[in-house]
């Protein structure tokens, strides 16, 4: 499935700085900019579907096609996914009960509990376990059971990540991940590494996109260097929390 998102207006009302954006199955995307810049809007307009109806007058297409109203109104026609950074689940469930509600409400088939609970833990250093209560995780352990639900459940060919990077999420190990199931994946980051290790680079500024850039292997030597860092800073983080020293 191909998503295209067509140029809107900046706050200035100044058409944005592209023609249009098309990205297919695979292709990984980093929204990058300062704290005000319209990041979050992109997003909130390909997740609602956008026909010049929000603030920025962007259009999304699906597969070069204006989404049905199906699509864009029933839950489980939307082919899109979206976890921000503020989200928490409130359920007496089990991590377990919960992956196979939804499951069955999606009517999934599968061994989808142990898929979904194996795939978070490949994405974070803290241990989900099936019997924990879903309202007790962290909020590294809850991003990583709802993305791994997005990819192992939901199955929505269009992911939407708002700030995972402050969840304890192996960088470089989930951007890989990803691209094995061949989905269209959004990031909102202020990490480097993310916004590096992405196909595509797309720059905000006042309300617009600025530039959309396609680094290719220009950038590779600071990602080796930055993957060497945020692995370092991972394994201190576990190194602190089980009160080792770091030597």
């Amino acid at each position: 499935m191909k998503i295209t998102i067509l140029p809107g207006i900046n706050k200035d009302r100044v058409k944005e700085g592209f023609d249009r954006i098309d990205l297919s199955p695979g292709d990984t995307v980093s929204i990058v900019g300062n704290t005000g810049s319209g990041k979050s809007a992109f997003i909130n307009d390909i997740e609602v579907l956008a026909q010049n109806d929000t603030i920025t007058c962007r259009r999304v297409l699906i597969d070069d096609k204006v989404p049905s109203e199906e699509m864009v109104r029933n839950p489980a026609m939307k082919p899109i996914a979206m976890i921000t950074q503020n989200t928490r689940i409130i359920a007496d469930l089990t991590v377990a009960e919960f992956i196979s509600h939804h499951a069955r409400a999606r009517q999934t088939q599968g061994n989808l509990v142990e898929e979904t609970i194996d795939l978070a833990n490949k994405f974070t250093g803290e241990k989900v376990v099936g019997t924990s209560k879903i309202s007790s995780l962290s909020g590294g352990q809850t991003k990583a059971i709802l993305i791994a639900d997005a990819l192992a459940i939901s199955r929505t060919p269009i992911l939407l990540l708002d700030e995972v990077e402050n969840a304890g999420i192996y960088k470089d190990r989930f951007i890989s991940l990803l691209k094995q199931f061949e989905k269209t994946v959004i990031f909102v980051t202020h990490n480097p590494l993310l916004s590096l290790i992405t196909n595509f680079r797309i720059v905000m500024k006042n309300g617009g996109v600025d530039r959309v850039l396609t680094p290719g292997d220009s950038e590779a030597r600071a990602v080796c260097t930055l993957k060497l860092i945020d692995s370092y800073l991972m394994d201190c983080r576990e190194k602190i929390r089980n009160g080792e020293l770091i030597q």
